[in-house]
């Protein structure tokens, strides 16, 4: 039976005492701290849905139902699992919108641009269209 090597005796070392570390941070997180045994905290609410006339243009978006469409529309996004799709609607017509993690929203007319919600998105969009119509967003193309 060989012996371990100087070098891994040290590794097996260095790998238990940083195991040990982290079991000790997650135990003493905030969130470990206020959840109950056995319950896990309630999803944080997606934006709300809205309808409104902005500029002269409906504008309405909602979390998407669990459809076919919604589900291709969360695979292309890469979000298949993660999150809820939200679709947004202009005068009918359905605006591509984009969530970024935190770091906001866009559509497909303001690709480049971030926006704090759907609503904003949607608002902004109108402003930039001057009159014209949303054109169809194949995902398929």
């Amino acid at each position: 039976m060989s012996r371990p090597t100087r070098r891994q005796a040290i590794g097996v070392a260095t790998g238990a005492a940083a195991s040990i570390a982290l079991v000790g941070t997650a135990a003493t997180s905030p969130g470990a701290a206020s959840a109950a045994p056995g319950k896990t905290k309630a999803p944080a609410p997606g934006p709300a849905p809205f309808d409104e006339v902005f500029q002269g243009r409906r504008i309405q978006g909602a979390p998407a139902a669990a459809d076919a469409h919604a589900h291709a529309q969360a695979h292309a996004q890469g979000n298949a699992g993660h999150g809820a799709v939200y679709r947004v609607w202009i005068d009918g017509r359905e605006l591509h919108v984009m969530q970024h993690g935190s770091s906001g929203w866009s559509s497909a007319i303001n690709h480049y641009e971030r926006f704090a919600t759907p609503l904003d998105t949607a608002r902004t969009a109108v402003a930039s269209l001057k009159g014209a119509h949303v054109v169809p967003f194949d995902h398929t193309a």
